[in-house]
């Protein structure tokens, strides 16, 4: 089991976050997710056999939201929240 913690960039509210987790759950591999609006980070737990990073990060930007790397943010997202 692996444990990875995104910076995810572009959450205003809890639906914001909502649509993350499901987005994450999505995955074959994924364990568990949670996700603080508070910090801006999804903590995901899977399978480090089946999901790549890449694949993660995909699933957050499919969903509307950037990722952080450092200081380059990557998916930024197009509109100020989900509401």
């Amino acid at each position: 089991m692996k444990t990875e913690t995104l910076k995810v960039t572009g959450m205003t509210c809890e639906g914001c976050t909502s649509k993350v987790v499901h987005a994450l759950k999505s995955i074959p591999g994924v364990h568990d997710v949670a996700v603080s609006l508070k910090n801006n980070e999804a903590t995901v737990h899977y399978d480090e056999q089946l999901p790549a990073l890449d694949q993660l990060k995909l699933a957050i930007h499919d969903a509307g939201y950037g990722v952080e790397d450092g200081n380059v943010v990557h998916g930024q997202h197009a509109k100020s929240g989900c509401c």
